[in-house]
């Protein structure tokens, strides 16, 4: 006589597109049933923050990959529309799935949409359950000695390294179990990710999306790069750095799985290892910051800021988007962006501050179009970032700090390798190759007067 077979599970994939080290497909198999791997599309429901272009064309491929890695072991996604709250229900109805499983995520949009999907299945009698997926600690565990969450970096990851990191979880078996029947899947192709004009070119020359893809990033930074890390990590001409931002936003790869590699490739090298670690803990804030201030996506932290006298200039704006503002080391890191969606983190800083601080430009403007153009485009790095270079965010660079591109290139850039790999025009005057190459279209000394100037017109009111 045999038992009935029991209620399969759906383990609903968001931001966690991997089977390694996936506490929530973990979680899964512990209740040993079969099952169903599922993929919602519902960008509509991320409101004001919808997945920008590169970062549709990314997880178009990462899902081909996440698909195939489940084929491999006997298993299959899902895919199915939104809304999400509907499409598992139907899912659940057509399966007879008895429990739903995610990794959290901490977006605002998605906390609220997350809460309510969870009301509606509890309601109808489902188990769920969320697990953490995509941090090293959870936004709401790291608190200040008033209990209040930090705005200060430095604190705030000396608190976090004194917490226990969670533990690895076991290997994914070689076969997953499966259910009787699955339900009807769309074809990935449906969801129409990838762009009907094909400029991702680029892309497909640099990245290979995926978990298989994560690895291997991982692995040829372990190394060749960890070493010299603290040394060629601010040359954007050199690989120094270890390009996982969008197989970690898109987890491909976890947190704890990175910290794991780096602690064990360091061969002593503790200076190389605490020096990268320390970035992990800055994306680890990021997520505090936006968990915690959940208006910051396009509000100022700082208050004051609401009244700077920003200067909207489309063609400025254009000209910084399409690399063609006159200054080597901010065209060479948008045109960067621009073909590979990525760019170096020197590059981003120095191109940042020059939108917000030489034109003069809202750093929403900026932000909006970083989270269009990056094929890692995060809302809480993306927040964090644009913030800290505007000078009005959480442990922000003073306002005052302004970069000089060209002290900027010389120091970072010495030979011109990145600059000239860039912009052809330097290297090929008057050629077909390289047209003339645009004259600076703000000068740097007017603009930094301009800045400064602007900044002490808040600090004026904020003292009346």
């Amino acid at each position: 006589m045999t038992g009935e077979r029991a209620a399969p599970a759906l383990l609903w994939f968001r931001q966690d597109l991997r089977l390694s080290d996936n506490p929530a497909l973990a979680a899964a198999l512990e209740r040993r049933s079969p099952v169903i791997p599922v993929f919602i599309w519902a960008p509509e429901e991320e409101k004001d923050w919808p997945p920008g272009a590169a970062s549709r064309w990314w997880l178009h491929h990462s899902l081909a990959s996440l698909s195939a890695e489940l084929e491999r072991r006997g298993s299959r996604l899902i895919i199915r529309r939104g809304p999400t709250a509907a499409a598992l229900g139907r899912l659940v109805a057509e399966s007879g799935a008895g429990a739903v499983l995610w990794n959290r995520r901490y977006e605002p949009a998605a906390v609220a949409r997350d809460r309510d999907v969870k009301a509606k299945l509890r309601e109808s009698g489902l188990a769920t359950e969320s697990c953490n997926g995509s941090l090293l600690f959870e936004p709401w565990t790291i608190r200040n000695s008033s209990e209040q969450p930090f705005r200060v970096f430095t604190p705030f990851w000396r608190a976090c390294l004194q917490q226990p990191l969670a533990p690895a979880i076991k290997q994914t078996p070689r076969l997953l179990p499966s259910p009787g029947q699955w339900p009807h899947s769309l074809p990935l192709p449906e969801l129409s990710l990838e762009p009907a004009i094909d400029w991702a070119g680029g892309f497909r020359e640099v990245w290979q999306p995926g978990e298989a893809g994560a690895g291997r990033q991982l692995q040829r930074f372990v190394l060749e790069a960890l070493a010299e890390y603290p040394v060629n990590r601010d040359r954007p001409g050199l690989r120094g750095t270890s390009r996982l931002s969008p197989h970690l936003h898109f987890g491909e790869i976890s947190p704890g799985e990175v910290w794991r590699a780096i602690l064990a490739g360091a061969n002593g090298n503790l200076g190389a290892c605490e020096a990268y670690l320390r970035q992990i803990g800055w994306r680890e804030f990021a997520y505090h910051l936006l968990y915690h201030h959940p208006e910051s996506p396009g509000r100022a932290l700082r208050q004051e800021f609401a009244a700077f006298p920003w200067r909207p200039h489309p063609e400025n704006l254009k000209a910084w988007q399409r690399g063609k503002t006159g200054y080597p080391l901010v065209d060479a890191g948008m045109r960067e962006l621009w073909h590979t969606g990525w760019m170096h983190n020197r590059a981003r800083m120095v191109a940042a501050s020059f939108l917000v601080k030489h034109l003069l430009i809202g750093w929403q403007a900026g932000a909006a179009w970083f989270w269009d153009t990056l094929v890692d485009a995060d809302l809480a790095n993306n927040t964090l970032g644009w913030q800290w270079v505007a000078g009005c965010g959480a442990d922000a660079a003073p306002y005052f700090r302004i970069f000089n591109p060209a002290i900027q290139a010389g120091k970072f850039d010495p030979g011109g390798d990145y600059t000239r790999r860039w912009i052809p025009e330097l290297t090929h005057p008057g050629s077909e190759v390289g047209k003339r190459y645009p004259q600076p279209i703000v000068e740097h000394g007017e603009a930094r007067a301009s800045a400064l100037a602007a900044l002490e017109s808040i600090r004026k009111r904020g003292r009346r």
